[in-house]
């Protein structure tokens, strides 16, 4: 779990979510600029997500199809880390040869892999933010063991809220989890009354600024700084780092 880069505690954090489409690599890539310009840490983003969306907003030049290469051939994975436009903030990439890392991880039987090759990268960084692939596989179950803590962004809305309860089924109660309401319009009813009940989660708001990130290719704070969702962003992580100091 978490070690020791020069007398300061690293710390892994995942950003999970059981669904898709609910603003999971908005956090990751926020969240990983936060922790490399609003805390000045060394901060590695892991995209492990086929769909590569973090890695088409920050990741700069070109990659080969080479991700999967440190899952099944040992390969060491600050060979693959990139810069980015932003300092303290590298990326590992994703692409599509990651469409079959659940089968690779059942056929290599090795529980602890990722936990293994984060290893070598805690002495790099003070700071590594996880993007996941959504689902419940063996992927995520890597993820769980390797993490300090799981921020789990939830749509105000009974299907999503739901799907976090699976989450909560499948890890236990004492898991490290740190639910976020994202995608927040406080204008819907529905939203407002998931924010109600649970008025001590952390809320990151619907916004224009947000979507336009994919135009810019850039985390919102970077462009933005003073729009609503660059403050949520960075309230939030001030949470995770007073949690992780916990």
């Amino acid at each position: 779990m978490a070690g020791s880069n020069g007398g300061a505690t690293v710390s892994t954090i995942a950003i999970y979510s059981l669904k898709g489409g609910v603003g999971k690599t908005t956090l990751a890539v926020n969240l990983a600029w936060s922790s490399a310009q609003q805390s000045a840490r060394r901060t590695l983003l892991w995209d492990l997500d086929a769909q590569a969306a973090s890695t088409y907003l920050l990741a700069q030049g070109k990659a080969k199809d080479t991700a999967q290469s440190v899952f099944s051939k040992d390969a060491d994975p600050e060979d693959l880390v990139r810069k980015t436009a932003f300092d303290r903030l590298d990326i590992i990439g994703a692409d599509a040869s990651l469409r079959g890392l659940d089968v690779l991880f059942h056929e290599l039987d090795r529980k602890k892999r990722l936990q293994k090759l984060l290893t070598g990268l805690r002495k790099q960084y003070d700071r590594i933010i996880l993007d996941c692939p959504p689902g419940l596989t063996e992927t995520s179950d890597q993820v769980m063991r390797a993490a300090d803590l799981i921020v789990v962004p939830v749509i105000p809305s009974p299907l999503s809220e739901r799907a976090f309860a699976e989450v909560v089924k499948h890890l236990g109660a004492k898991a490290h989890l740190m639910p976020v309401h994202s995608m927040v319009d406080r204008r819907r009813k529905l939203h407002a009354t998931a924010l109600a009940e649970h008025p001590d989660w952390p809320v990151i708001p619907m916004a224009s600024a947000i979507e336009s990130m994919s135009s810019k290719r850039a985390p919102l704070g970077s462009f933005s700084p003073k729009s609503a969702g660059a403050q949520a962003f960075a309230g939030l992580w001030r949470a995770i780092e007073k949690r992780l100091a916990a």
